[in-house]
């Protein structure tokens, strides 16, 4: 398996096919998002302007990575070219980062003033691969074939690609009714079903590529496994594994012209909205997980290499070992600020944070990202314009909307657009069916 050209052929489709993606980026903290919200808090389920509300279909895509930025005017021109709209970035630790979320069909409803409860299916993949060499990343993707020799040094260069399944049931509950102030809380349980894994790290890799004689020589340690059946090119059904995660989260509600704590919270907009949750808390355990231990310590030939795993096995004195590998969600804090400037015109602050650490090839991370989103918000139309400040230097602002049942945007469109070298895209699709309070 060609792992970077994997990387790179799944993030091109994903960067240009923008109709089928989505990451919800200044939708989900819309008041009409619904189940679309309970994924990000699950405190928001209750409390909420709707009697149910039912998603049939929502795909979403991030992607990025600071090792390449590319022109996407000229790509939509139909003017592209690789070497003239493609700017590279090369360091001693470049990082990559897709994922892919698919949210089937979900629902939530009230079961009373003060509880509610909903269903939340979800299909979900994650790519990380962090502190490599860009040289490196460079040379494999082009399999040797540079025109040039290479030094590199990768320290504590890992990788990860997971794909799950999960079947969750959410619940919240206003923990706190009073005349201003309200507060709610909520869980989702969710039960896994692990499709399967790759990892890969290495503690410590340099060596040098001679363009001449094409002889690589490289010193260190690299580890690499996967799960049994898994490949990323077959996912195969057969193999799943069961596992268990949880979605925690509370939100706080400032109502200073309420007049009394009989009416119902939302039928009066409140000023100001605190939420704090904690998402994709749990791990998937694998039995019998392969894992390989190569020592790097050698001087082999490079002009034979077309595929990674059959040139490390031809190359390299590989331990193999079988044992029980537990691969952790992509674990994350989420802080949100919302404040109603007018009636209809709120503005929000997020922030999103990995709470996995950067160097566990064990576990799927999201990228760090704050964003400012201003919107215009009714009951059947929305439209926001997020301003994104997401890890590796990258700054992205893009812009949605929501007509009843359908939502589009991306948080990342119009810089996209503008910018000679966008580092990341984002772009969302969903259908619902929404049934509003009266």
């Amino acid at each position: 398996m060609k792992l970077p050209k994997l990387f790179f052929f799944t993030f091109t489709m994903l960067f240009f096919n923008n109709s089928y993606s989505q990451s919800y980026i200044g939708y989900n903290v819309d008041n009409y998002s619904g189940i679309h919200s309970v994924s990000y808090n699950p405190s928001n389920i209750v409390g909420s302007n709707f009697k149910t509300d039912v998603n049939l279909l929502s795909i979403s895509a991030f992607g990025g990575s600071d090792y390449f930025g590319v022109n996407i005017g000229n790509i939509i021109s139909d003017s592209f070219d690789d070497d003239d709209d493609s700017e590279r970035f090369l360091s001693d630790s470049n990082n990559f980062f897709l994922n892919a979320d698919v949210l089937g069909p979900s629902f939530m409803f009230n079961i009373n003033k003060k509880s509610s409860i909903g269903i939340i299916t979800r299909g979900r993949s994650f790519f990380n691969l962090n502190d490599i060499n860009g040289e490196l990343f460079e040379a494999i993707e082009e399999e040797f074939e540079t025109d040039s020799d290479i030094i590199f040094d990768s320290q504590n260069l890992n990788g990860t690609i997971h794909v799950w399944g999960e079947i969750g049931v959410a619940y919240g509950r206003i923990l706190m009714d009073k005349q201003h102030h309200i507060l709610k809380g909520g869980v989702t349980l969710k039960y896994l079903q692990g499709g399967g894994a790759l990892f890969a790290n290495s503690p410590g890799l340099v060596g040098q590529y001679t363009q001449s004689n094409q002889t690589l020589v490289t010193q260190g340690e690299l580890n690499y496994g996967t799960t049994v059946g898994f490949d990323s090119d077959d996912l195969d059904t057969e193999d799943l594994t069961s596992g268990f995660g949880m979605d925690l989260g509370f939100t706080y509600q400032w109502h200073p012209n309420r007049a009394n704590d009989s009416i119902p919270i939302y039928r009066d907009q409140y000023k100001l909205k605190v939420g704090v949750s904690v998402s994709d808390i749990g791990s998937i355990n694998y039995k019998d997980a392969e894992r390989t231990s190569y020592n790097m310590n050698s001087v082999v030939d490079a002009s034979s290499f077309e595929d990674l795993e059959e040139f490390l096995e031809n190359n390299y004195n590989g331990t193999e070992t079988i044992e029980d590998t537990k691969i952790q969600l992509p674990t994350a804090l989420h802080v949100l600020v919302d404040y109603r400037i007018a009636n209809k015109w709120l503005i929000s602050a997020q922030a999103n944070l990995s709470m996995v650490k950067k160097d566990n090839e064990l576990a799927s991370s999201i990228v760090n990202t704050v964003t400012i989103a201003p919107r215009l918000e009714t009951k059947w139309f929305s439209f926001y314009t997020p301003f994104s400040f997401r890890q590796y230097g990258d700054f992205a602002f893009g812009g949605g909307f929501r007509i009843g049942p359908l939502s589009v945007g991306s948080g990342s469109v119009f810089s996209n657009l503008i910018s000679d070298s966008s580092k990341s895209t984002d772009v969302f699709v969903g259908l619902k069916v929404p049934i509003y309070r009266k």
